[in-house]
């Protein structure tokens, strides 16, 4: 899971590596902090990434329902 200026995402130029997500093994790292920052300054992540960040837990899935609109 990276972070990407949308200006840029056809070079593939992350900003930041914020997480990952491996669905075989059935693991997930995310870095919060990160990813909190990133949203304030209006990152909208993706119907899937929104979908794994929900699965994280109740602090980022209050977040995402407060302060992200789809």
């Amino acid at each position: 899971i990276i972070a990407i200026d949308a200006q840029c995402w056809k070079e593939g130029r992350a900003l930041w590596k914020v997480g990952f997500y491996d669905p075989i093994n059935n693991q997930t790292y995310l870095n919060v902090p990160a990813i909190l920052y990133f949203l304030k300054m209006g990152a909208q992540p993706t119907r899937t990434v929104h979908d794994i960040f929900k699965k994280a837990g109740a602090l980022m899935e209050l977040y995402l329902n407060q302060q992200i609109k789809f």
